[in-house]
């Protein structure tokens, strides 16, 4: 059998202690499968004395992590320390320019870095891979790369964040609102004490980018990400959703477009969206991550599972050190980074659909004519308008529109027309219809 597969592994966290669990717990079979035994030699992580309830003590400790790039005994270093600049890329750049492949969950250095960080995996010749980097235990960067690598992905869209969906999830079956949820899972683990890359969308966007990059063959564009977060939703939404047979998910989609002169663009975008009782996305609950890809022969293809977690993230760390051990390098975006297309950004004026528009106006006479009278200027069809009673004491009510299809444009003409206008009392909600 081939000599071990030595391992320097940065971060002892929640995913780090998982991994050396996974590879105690799986030893003699990941040595079968890898042909070859995984075996971690050094460590580092920011406190030395914390118990993490795994033996560290047969391993070296490096207090400074990005020594573990320049040690001669190991020939992978794995990155679970986050963050997408410092340490993190510090280590991973040092790593790669040391001739040591690099496995990485750090979905935000990826979406950030990425393309530099392949070239110089190139250039070294070693791998990058970073599995663990979008939806946890899925393998989908895996599936993309290698199961539906001989289609055209026409598009790729789903739930990425467990934190949000966890939330959504709960405000639909208590009836609750947004922040009382936002709590419970602060408390159970589920979201930080600082939300913001979760409930704003952030984190999404970087997996979601991570994945046009690979489906499309395109440059990674995360700063071209269209986002909004879910921290404006109220049960109100929900409950109106669930009279209409839809359920509220946040959902990262991204698809190529034709522009002018027949140019590709890539559109990317990150938002809540009604999605309909009979689409698979709507029974996906709880912290879980589910991802749709369409391709031109395989058509539509579903990946589902555990999106955070010790033992899921775990597992696709490993995944990829098993890859690694048999030789597998490839290129990190499926194509080298020299044949990677730079798309232009698409626009949305022009994007068909259906929308939900959710206003909290003052309970007072011409309020719906106004807004009525807004949407037939800017060329919206109303499919349906819906009222709710008296929210407060101040008698705020919430009016909800569903349009029938037509541009994006339209309805973002119709905002304007109502910007400033002393009968909103908070900026309007939109949301997209999946599938219309």
């Amino acid at each position: 059998m081939a000599e071990p597969l030595r391992i320097a592994l940065a971060g002892l966290g929640t995913v780090g202690a998982g991994v050396i669990r996974l590879l105690d717990a799986n030893r003699e079979l990941i040595t079968r499968r890898a042909g070859r035994e995984i075996a971690i030699v050094a460590v580092s992580a920011r406190d030395r004395t914390k118990d993490r309830g795994v033996d560290l003590s047969r391993f070296a400790w490096e207090d400074d992590m990005t020594a573990m790039a320049a040690r001669g005994d190991v020939d992978v270093v794995v990155e679970l320390v986050g963050g997408s600049d410092g340490p993190a890329l510090t280590l991973a750049r040092n790593a790669i320019r040391d001739g040591k492949a690099l496995v990485t969950a750090n979905k935000a250095m990826i979406a950030h870095h990425g393309l530099s960080l392949a070239k110089e995996a190139e250039t070294a010749g070693v791998a990058l891979k970073f599995e663990a980097a979008v939806a946890g235990g899925i393998p989908v960067i895996k599936g993309l790369r290698e199961g539906a690598a001989a289609n055209a992905i026409e598009r790729i869209y789903g739930i990425l964040n467990g934190t949000c969906n966890y939330i959504l999830s709960t405000m639909e079956d208590t009836g609750r609102d947004f922040g009382d949820v936002l709590g419970d899972a602060q408390r159970l683990g589920y979201a930080e004490s600082d939300p913001t890359f979760d409930i704003e969308g952030i984190d999404a966007a970087h997996k979601l980018s991570i994945l046009a990059s690979i489906a499309f063959g395109a440059e990674l564009d995360f700063a071209n990400v269209d986002t909004t977060g879910i921290s404006a939703l109220r049960a109100a939404d929900i409950a109106q959703a669930e009279s209409l047979g839809y359920v509220i998910r946040l959902i990262g989609l991204a698809e190529t477009d034709q522009g002018g002169g027949g140019q590709t663009r890539l559109f990317q975008r990150v938002q809540p969206c009604l999605v309909p009782y009979g689409h698979p996305l709507a029974h996906v609950d709880g912290p879980t991550n589910a991802v749709v890809t369409e391709g031109n022969f395989s058509g539509r293809l579903l990946f589902q599972g555990a999106g955070a977690g010790d033992g899921p993230t775990a597992s696709a760390v490993v995944a990829d050190l098993i890859d690694i051990a048999r030789g597998e390098i490839g290129a990190a975006f499926s194509v080298p980074v020299d044949e990677l297309e730079k798309l232009e950004p698409a626009t949305s004026g022009h994007r068909m659909g259906r929308r939900y528009i959710r206003f909290a106006v003052n309970d007072r006479p011409g309020v719906l004519a106004e807004i009525t009278a807004a949407m037939r200027d800017a060329g919206v069809s109303i499919e349906s308008l819906l009222q709710k009673g008296r929210q407060t004491e101040e008698g705020e009510v919430l009016v909800a529109i569903v349009t029938h299809e037509g541009p994006e444009s339209a309805v973002v003409k119709a905002l304007d027309l109502l910007d400033g206008s002393p009968s909103l009392t908070a900026p309007p909600l939109v949301m997209q219809l999946l599938g219309g």
